[in-house]
């Protein structure tokens, strides 16, 4: 059996989480100069050459207009192409540029984010409980639901 655990450890222990996402992305902001969410659609695009808007929104876990946002926002800075598709019109095929390279050569990984890493390392179990755990916290807090689609980075 194992010893009780107070709320004042587990604030703590959140603290420590909060803190290293925040360092991650300010260290990853002053490498390249954009945020952390367009770095890591930057990575995804690199290494999904021609996927959609649609497509980089589902890797990225966030809805279409936030993954729109940052396909525009990396465009705008020369470091993805985006061409309509020849089979059909509407979509468009992302791709990334030599800039876009350039930039990722600048920026130390995790491209997603320490936390995303972090939980891509652990087991099934441990994410199954760490999971029905945070469901009853998030419950406790009444908390906005709609934040779980939007980039870490942005918070």
């Amino acid at each position: 059996m194992s010893a009780p655990v107070s709320a004042d450890t587990v604030l703590q222990q959140f603290r420590v989480v909060l803190t290293a996402i925040k360092t991650h992305f300010q260290q990853v902001e002053r490498q390249a100069g954009i945020g952390g969410a367009q770095v890591w659609a930057l990575a995804t695009i690199r290494d999904h050459p021609g996927m959609g808007v649609g497509e980089l929104a589902v890797a990225l876990s966030v809805r279409q207009p936030t993954a729109s946002n940052l396909v525009r926002g990396l465009a705008e800075h020369g470091y993805i192409t985006h061409e309509r598709r020849e089979e059909d019109r509407r979509g468009v095929a992302l791709r990334i540029t030599k800039p876009g390279r350039a930039l990722l050569r600048r920026v130390s990984p995790p491209y997603e984010g320490v936390l995303p890493a972090a939980l891509g390392k652990l087991d099934g179990s441990t994410l199954l409980r760490l999971s029905t755990d945070l469901r009853l916290l998030i419950s406790h807090l009444n908390a906005d639901e709609t934040a779980a689609l939007r980039p870490l980075a942005s918070l």
